[in-house]
């Protein structure tokens, strides 16, 4: 411990001389009071010693109100006392009534009133941990109404919850000297959760310092700044989250500076790690693939000169892990004078979208090719069968009606009779995938002219009445007004198609005694011809397939009727070319209505 000596007037006196790492001032009088002076440690000197002595004040007051100011040397030195008294030029060490030194707030009264002014805790807490005195702001956060005699039996901890009291107790019960091993001030900082009886814990932010044996303590409310940090972080966590499945991360690059900001997925997406890669262009550059880079450069140059946005793609070459592929955004940070400053934006993993949409590139395009030359081979094989059949079905006719000569065996003209049947079958189906083979290579060609919807349906009418009184279905047409013309710009060998492929599946699909009605309706830019039926009906689930090449509901009696699948898919692309819909509507056991929607080409 120091050795302290009172210091007693030896001779008048004019000034103290400070060190230049002094904080204190110390003032004497012409009569030898003493102005000011402050507690702490000072290195004082005089003409007689060019070497300075630190020493430590304390002001003690005795009874009487007299204050006298007390120095203890430095540990290590071991002057005796009349050499430490020697120090001093004088040695009236009494306080005086002066005021402080011009422009130096350290007077104790004004020091006292400015405490007063603040909001800020302050406490002095013994060695056990309890309170010995505390001032105004802590009595109203913690102690609201509780008197000082109430509260200075209570403990520091008794205001700290339960997490946190080991914290604290760890530094009011640490050695109390009130300095290092160096000599200098020791110095406590801490934060704990504090709350009153009954209350909400808040956080207390608290800096301390030693004395005589006591903690003197000062703290702040900074609940509201924990509860900003914490939203801060967990939107950081948000971000760095969303980041991480969008795959995608920030940057920022300040113009004139070699280093870039990254976020810590644009590290993943270069393949580095955070603590063994500096981001920098000179370190991005390597890693870019070269054929990229003049685009990379160009695009921020011509950014920092117009101020533009800016997005590109570019490609990485990461040894092991092949090429990646990269999009990055950017945009523009200005000045207050409107001068392009920084560049920032984001990049965005796009490696395995690109790999993917090489993948569906390469299929479709392989699935062009394959659709392509089946839809070439139908359309041949079509042509190519079509010219024998029709020479069968002719032959067949021809010895049907024996033109050439009675046969003589009527069983023959039987069989001749289902060879033209068949074939005339065979040719339909043909015709159909023909067709169809034409529309999907877009070799349909339409010739549109002015129309009487009214004159085809009758003219379809009149083609389907044979099948229709074989299968014992009756067939009507809507009501119209006698002589009315419903017009339309359209193909007329398109639009009798559709009539007959509609006629002809609700024919198919009628039980014996069933009706079919034809119902034809002026449209603003159009006609609209519904078929309605009460046939066999569709199942629900079917019904979205149906418009599909080569589909057919597959219950067992539907399947009992032959066709190619191809009646309604043919219809519904007839319908479109002419800028119109298709749209079917059935229950089982109930019937059918078909609804085809024309437009004026």
């Amino acid at each position: 411990m120091p050795v302290k000596h009172k210091v007693q007037k030896r001779q008048k006196a004019s000034a103290v001389e400070i060190g230049a790492d002094s904080v204190a001032r110390i003032a004497l009088s012409e009569s030898g009071d003493l102005v000011y002076a402050s507690e702490g440690f000072h290195a004082l000197s005089n003409a007689a010693r060019e070497k300075g002595v630190d020493f430590h004040f304390e002001w003690i007051e005795l009874p009487g109100k007299q204050r006298y100011l007390v120095g203890s040397e430095a540990a290590g030195y071991s002057a005796a006392p009349d050499d430490i008294l020697s120090l001093f030029s004088g040695g009236v060490l009494q306080e005086g009534s002066a005021e402080a030194l011009p422009g130096d707030i350290r007077h104790p009264d004004d020091l006292r009133f400015f405490a007063a002014l603040s909001h800020e805790m302050m406490l002095i807490v013994d060695q056990n941990g309890g309170i010995s005195a505390a001032n105004e702001p802590f009595r109203m956060m913690f102690a609201s109404g509780v008197d000082m005699g109430a509260l200075s039996p209570m403990q520091l901890t008794d205001y700290v919850v339960e997490e946190d009291r080991q914290t604290v107790l760890d530094i009011v019960q640490a050695d109390d000297t009130g300095f290092d091993a160096g000599g200098a001030p020791r110095m406590s900082a801490f934060e704990a959760r504090m709350t009153a009886p009954g209350g909400e814990p808040r956080w207390a932010s608290w800096r301390g310092r030693w004395k005589e044996g006591c903690l003197y303590l000062c703290g702040r409310d900074v609940t509201e700044i924990k509860a900003q940090q914490e939203a801060l972080r967990r939107h950081e966590k948000q971000l760095m989250q969303a980041e991480a499945i969008g795959r995608m991360g920030h940057w920022r690059w300040t113009i004139g500076e070699e280093s870039m900001e990254w976020s810590d997925e644009i590290f993943r997406i270069f393949g580095v790690k955070t603590d063994e890669f500096t981001p920098s262009f000179a370190n991005m550059n390597a890693m870019v693939h070269r054929h990229d880079l003049d685009r990379i450069h160009q695009a921020f140059q011509r950014a920092m000169i117009t101020g533009n946005n800016y997005e590109m793609e570019f490609r990485l070459t990461q040894p092991g892990d092949g090429e990646r592929f990269v999009r990055c955004e950017g945009r523009c940070a200005r000045n207050e004078q409107g001068e392009v400053i920084a560049l920032y934006g984001i990049m965005q993993d796009m490696t395995e979208r690109m790999l993917y949409e090489r993948e569906l590139k390469a299929a479709k395009e392989a699935s062009e090719r394959a659709y392509a030359a089946k839809t070439q081979f139908l359309a041949n094989m079509s042509h190519e069968l079509r010219t024998p059949l029709n020479a069968i079905i002719g032959f067949s006719e021809m010895i049907e009606r024996q033109l050439l000569g009675p046969i003589g065996t009527e069983k023959y003209i039987e069989y001749v009779g289902g060879i033209r049947e068949s074939g005339e079958h065979l040719l339909d189906l043909i015709s159909d995938i023909l067709d169809m083979s034409k529309i999907e290579a877009g070799k349909y060609a339409l010739s549109p002219e002015p129309l009487d919807i009214a004159e085809i349906v009758k003219l379809a009418l009149r083609m389907m009445e044979g099948k229709a009184q074989e299968a014992g279905v009756s067939v009507e047409v809507g009501d119209m007004e006698a002589g009315e013309k419903l017009a339309l710009q359209a193909d007329r060998r398109a639009v009798l198609q559709i009539l007959l492929n509609l006629l002809s599946n609700a024919v198919k699909f009628t039980q014996e005694g069933g009706h079919i009605r034809v119902e034809v309706l002026r449209r603003e830019d159009g006609i609209t011809i519904k078929v309605r039926d009460n046939g066999i009906g569709i199942p629900a689930n079917k019904l979205a397939g149906l418009a599909r090449p080569f589909e057919q509901v597959s219950s067992s009696y539907t399947r009992e009727h032959e066709g190619s699948g191809l009646g309604l898919a043919i219809t519904k692309e007839l319908a479109e070319m002419h800028h119109g819909s298709l749209h079917i509507e059935s229950s089982v056991g109930v019937g059918t209505t078909v609804t085809v929607r024309l437009r004026n080409l």
